[in-house]
């Protein structure tokens, strides 16, 4: 009789062990020569060598399908022990698989293309309207690669722009200050990430959150860099995080370009790089539109107006420039 430790490295033990461990159970049922035990994110085994070899390799099956489903149901179990290959819903185009095991998937042609764009290049501009996914689906090409281990940390990071109003002096220590900025960004990673394991990553920084501010000085290796709301940026804070670029590292920089923040009187730096950077070998660019809006159907509704709004605005401001200029030129007469 032998004793075996298996610790539990890549998942939640919640959704492993099932609720009221009632995984467990069905795994003290199935292996009835061996005495199963599971505490914390640890299963201890005693019982009979040729029995705990193989249920060391189901084990190991089990924790791969459950870190890539985030859902370990009872039937999948049988299956894996019975050695059959559980019915997942994985497709060509799932991305991850959100907390509640359903399927991301791009869900529109941009977003596509986004995925596609991440595959191809290291560095992928994805703008669009407020909607269009170009921010949910940069965070899921990131998890993936995480989960996937072809980087070692996830960067997500966001200019610390007030969106119209002042919001004064904000309590506590500076997390606690910076949070209320990024909170979209953990909004999207608890969809994805199920609670406990968000929670580890972010305290042993495997995912970093951060302001734009603190990039200064860093070089990236190994990660997935995304730059969210970067129409705040200005020309100089955007071009510093773009030269943060290190080894192995990929680069997401997503925005909206009606959505701009900035004093009038200072330029977007996503604006401006957009136009540097066009046809530079390596380097992405995706337009998302109102047809890739995936909110409530009536976000694509705003949307429109807000457009038609902003053509009529401009044409009125091009028609007060006209006659301003055309007075200026008969009082010169």
């Amino acid at each position: 009789m032998i004793e075996k430790i298996i610790v539990l490295e890549d998942i939640d033990p919640v959704i492993f062990f099932g609720i009221n461990n009632v995984n467990i159970q069905l795994l003290k049922a199935l292996y009835p020569k061996l005495r199963i035990v599971a505490r914390g994110n640890v299963i201890k085994v005693l019982g009979d060598e040729l029995e705990m070899c193989a249920f060391e390799e189901n084990i190991i099956k089990l924790e791969k399908y459950c870190a890539e489903y985030n859902s370990l149901k009872e039937e999948v179990i049988v299956d894996i022990v019975k050695g059959n290959d559980p019915q997942g819903e994985k497709t060509g185009n799932v991305i991850v698989f959100s907390v509640n095991g359903k399927p991301i998937i791009p869900r529109s042609e941009n977003q596509q293309k986004l995925v596609d764009g991440f595959h191809k290049n290291d560095m992928v501009f994805a703008i669009g309207p407020a909607g269009s996914g170009k921010t949910y689906t940069a965070i899921a090409l990131a998890v993936r690669a995480l989960k996937n281990k072809e980087i070692k940390k996830i960067i997500l990071s966001r200019p610390a722009v007030e969106a119209g109003e002042k919001l004064g002096f904000l309590p506590g220590d500076m997390k606690e200050k910076i949070d209320p900025y990024l909170q979209p960004l953990y909004d999207a990673l608890q969809d994805m990430i199920p609670a406990a394991k968000l929670k580890e990553y972010l305290e042993l920084n495997i995912i970093q959150i951060a302001p734009l501010a603190f990039m200064r000085g860093r070089t990236l290796n190994d990660a997935v860099v995304i730059l969210d709301e970067a129409q705040n940026t200005t020309a100089q804070q955007i071009k510093m995080f773009l030269t943060r670029m290190g080894m192995n590292t990929k680069m997401i920089v997503t925005g909206d370009m009606t959505q701009i923040d900035l004093p009038p009187s200072q330029v977007s730096g996503l604006v401006q790089a957009m136009r540097i950077l066009k046809g530079v070998k390596g380097i992405s660019f995706i337009e998302l539109g109102k047809k890739d809006i995936v909110r409530h159907k009536l976000v694509e509704r705003v949307v429109d107006a807000y457009e038609k709004f902003d053509k009529e605005q401009k044409v009125e401001r091009d028609k007060r420039k006209a006659e301003a200029l055309e007075a200026k030129e008969n009082k010169k007469q």
